[in-house]
């Protein structure tokens, strides 16, 4: 997919952020520190087979120790916004109660630092590190957790208002949800119906009842942040359509209808009345949900090319919410990336545009993640210069097609502890030897840098 690298730079709106992202447990470490409780992902990691290489983010890339040194790495890139995680079981442990100030000390440590350099901080509040507590109590498949977020959204709030961050209140429910109560892939290993459902609804509903606590200011700039793979027909048979179908609402329309468009998707009860009853909604949650956002937040990586195929579990009494007889099928003949993913560009393009055309009063649009991931120490990571080049070029064109885009974030700056993957995964920019935490700028990184400079920004 090597392109030429003389072709003229992309026309971006004067204003436009370029920036970085990464989270907490990716890449904090000092996981027993300064009173830290254990989260969902402390746990899974010590489950036999969960994570590749039996390995778990304890140490990570010692961020926590290191904001300085990540901080120049930001600086020395140009960007001008960086988006972090705060880590639930640093500020309370057990997810409720007084919060630990040493936690939120790092924090604000870490504010300063970006504020002295003109970085604008993006704060995402929760990015999959459920305190082990809550999920004790039966976690998101349980409407007291929403509560318990938000309460701690305030916390955090009255914390680190003072260095005025944009404000994403949760990173990827769609993960947190069915990735981890339905697949079992992340934490917290489940497999259930039911309970994958309504950890969805109710990761929504803690994003609603945040969104006020976020406002106590008036000044604030409150967004989520969801990941979105355009579900597309394997082949041209009506099977493979309705296969798609299925697959968006799964992975989007369950998200972004309560959000944007203020009802439920019609086929919910079509697609999983089998497994649940939907009892976990209530009156007046769809109002909670559908707070109105300052910006919203894209995560693209790839698009789903969707295949009808049997249920995994004959029994609809005993299915997983993410059993809904469809199968994954990589196009031939295509580019992929390190990790087999199917680079295709026009997905951030056409996802873009689409959801402008569906949802008139969509807010300004952040691509809060976009990244190409791959194995193996290649400091010269052409295919991630590509990769990026491919997507900054369609964010412009979604741009020039009036879709109100208004910052780019890539994924990573540092390569870091990539959840069930472990550490065999790198999307950073910056090589991290993760025996001495040495960090290496990559080739991709000076041309972000260059991408960056060239832009105006």
């Amino acid at each position: 997919m090597t392109e030429d690298s003389s072709a003229p730079t992309p026309a971006f709106p004067p204003g436009f952020v370029w920036g970085t992202a990464t989270s907490a447990y990716q890449i904090e470490g000092a996981v027993g520190e300064d009173g830290r409780g254990p989260s969902i992902w402390d746990t899974f990691c010590r489950v036999p087979g969960a994570v590749a290489g039996g390995d778990t983010g304890d140490v990570a890339c010692d961020h926590y120790h290191r904001p300085e040194e990540d901080v120049r790495l930001l600086t020395g890139l140009g960007a001008g916004a960086y988006r972090f995680s705060v880590a639930w079981p640093r500020v309370q442990p057990d997810g409720r109660g007084k919060p630990g100030e040493r936690g939120l000390s790092f924090y604000k440590r870490l504010l300063d630092l970006l504020r002295d350099n003109g970085i604008t901080p993006f704060v995402t509040l929760y990015h999959w590190d459920l305190p082990q507590a809550l999920e004790d109590r039966g976690g998101w498949r349980e409407r007291d957790t929403a509560e318990r977020f938000a309460d701690y959204a305030a916390i955090v709030h009255d914390a680190l208002a003072g260095w005025d961050p944009y404000w994403i209140t949760f990173n990827e429910p769609y993960c947190s949800s069915i990735t981890g109560y339905a697949e079992g892939r992340h934490a917290p290993g489940a497999r259930e119906g039911h309970g994958a459902l309504a950890a969805a609804h109710h990761l929504l509903l803690a994003h609603g009842l945040a969104v006020p606590r976020l406002r106590t200011g008036g000044g604030e700039r409150v967004g989520l942040t969801l990941n979105m793979s355009p579900a597309v027909p394997a082949s041209g048979s009506p099977a493979d359509a309705a296969a798609a179908r299925r697959m968006d609402l799964l992975v989007n329309r369950q998200f972004t209808e309560p959000v944007f468009g203020g009802a439920y998707p019609e086929d919910m009860a079509e697609t999983f009345g089998a497994i649940s009853d939907l009892s976990f909604r209530e009156d007046g949650d769809l109002e909670i949900i559908g707070a109105p956002l300052d910006f919203f937040g894209l995560n693209y990586y790839y698009r789903i090319h969707a295949a009808d195929a049997p249920h995994t579990e004959p029994d609809p009494a005993r299915r997983t919410a993410f059993d809904i007889g469809v199968r994954n099928v990589t196009p031939e003949g295509g580019v992929t990336s390190g990790l087999g993913w199917p680079v295709e560009p026009e997905g951030l393009r056409n996802t873009l545009t689409g959801l402008a055309a569906r949802f008139p009063g969509l807010p300004p649009v952040y691509v809060t993640e976009n990244g190409y991931g791959e194995h193996g120490d290649d400091l010269g990571d052409q295919g991630r210069i590509d990769f990026l080049r491919a997507h900054v070029a369609a964010t412009a064109e979604a741009i020039a097609a009036g879709v109100d885009v208004r910052g780019y974030f890539c994924w990573s700056l540092l390569d870091n502890f990539e959840w069930a993957r472990g550490y065999a995964a790198r999307f950073g920019l910056v090589h991290v030897d993760y025996a001495t935490q040495a960090r290496t700028p990559k080739a991709s990184y000076h041309w972000y840098r260059d991408q960056i400079a060239s832009s105006g920004a």
